[in-house]
């Protein structure tokens, strides 16, 4: 079995508000094994892109890691100093970005930009920067992996289609060859054709480098395609996780049984069907389970009582009272 690289244990991240804190991740506990890729699926506002942050401890004021551990090759980031994680951004772990166009300066020309993230993280064992023959020769290698032409350097983002312009969020993301690459939301915004173009780039890096990818989306064909295991979260907690074929073959929670369904399917016409209702306040969350109010295999414990989330299989992990052996003989059909 390969090993662990990531592990996260009880993280929690609050926004505090004037009305209270608004608890976006709380509780979230999940591995990445050596050379997987792992998807990190939800509706918006589940607490998605701020696991991605946080991986990354780029959280803002008024956000704030209130607990938990990343442990990363054996450290723990959340203990790191600021310089010391400064180290580690692209150097271990990486963050592609969502929204390529609002991550590029658009009055810098591509390369000064590759530059830039290498000059600024770029410390070699001993301290040094890395030289500018150095950093010529690894752009170079970067356009090489992401597919890009040797011209495009030299360019600006507005002269760049959104392919390209994700393509360059990749390459800098991998310029100093981490070991961890978060991707949120890599492929927002694009059309069906160049979604398989920059998952085709992602892929081709993740195995040049060797590394482990952690892909963040709402898309669960997206998922079906391109990840090995997959993570369900909603309102800021785990609610599944397992390997991709099993999870799609036989999800254990309601909220991912309702995700699947709402996939189209080409060997059968049938009406849209969405899930009911609308994701809970996370400033003031429902008692019990907090997927309760939609689910339609809810009944009265669900209501008061928060499930555990628990191994019900091997490598298959889940919080749901109807995976309890008490459950009611029913399903529990509401």
């Amino acid at each position: 079995m390969k090993a662990e690289v990531l592990q996260v244990n009880d993280l929690r991240v609050y926004y505090h508000t004037p009305a209270g804190p608004v608890r976006a991740v709380n509780g979230a506990s999940f591995s990445l094994i050596a050379g997987e890729r792992l998807g990190l699926v939800g509706e918006s506002g589940s607490g998605k892109s701020t696991i991605a942050l946080a991986l990354m401890r780029l959280i803002k004021s008024p956000g704030k890691i209130e607990g938990g551990q990343i442990i990363l090759g054996g450290t723990d980031l959340l203990t790191l100093s600021e310089e010391a994680m400064r180290r580690a951004r692209l150097a271990q772990i990486a963050l592609i970005p969502q929204g390529a166009m609002n991550s590029l300066n658009p009055v810098m020309r591509v390369r000064n930009q590759l530059a830039d993230a290498m000059e600024a993280h770029g410390d070699r064992a001993h301290g040094d920067k890395m030289s500018q023959k150095e950093i010529d020769g690894r752009i170079a290698e970067l356009v090489e992996w992401v597919g890009l032409r040797r011209e495009v350097p030299s360019m600006y983002p507005h002269e760049l289609s959104g392919g390209m312009k994700q393509r360059v969020c990749i390459a800098m993301g991998i310029c100093l060859k981490p070991s961890v690459i978060v991707a949120d939301e890599p492929t927002s915004a694009l059309d069906v054709v160049v979604q398989r173009q920059v998952m085709e780039t992602l892929e081709s890096v993740q195995e040049t480098l060797s590394a482990s990818v952690i892909l963040v989306g709402h898309d669960m064909g997206l998922m079906a395609q391109h990840v090995d295991r997959i993570a369900v979260m909603y309102a800021g907690k785990l609610v599944e996780v397992g390997p991709v074929e099993q999870v799609f073959e036989s999800p254990q929670h309601p909220y991912t049984q309702l995700l699947i369904a709402t996939l189209p399917t080409l060997t059968s016409k049938r009406d849209f069907k969405g899930i009911p209702g609308i994701p809970p306040s996370l400033l003031n969350p429902p008692s019990g389970c907090p997927f309760h109010p939609r689910c339609p295999r809810a009944f009265d414990r669900c209501s008061t009582d928060l499930p555990a989330f628990r191994e019900i299989a091997p490598d298959r992990w889940a919080a749901c009272h109807l995976l309890d052996d008490h459950q009611p003989a029913n399903g529990g059909a509401a």
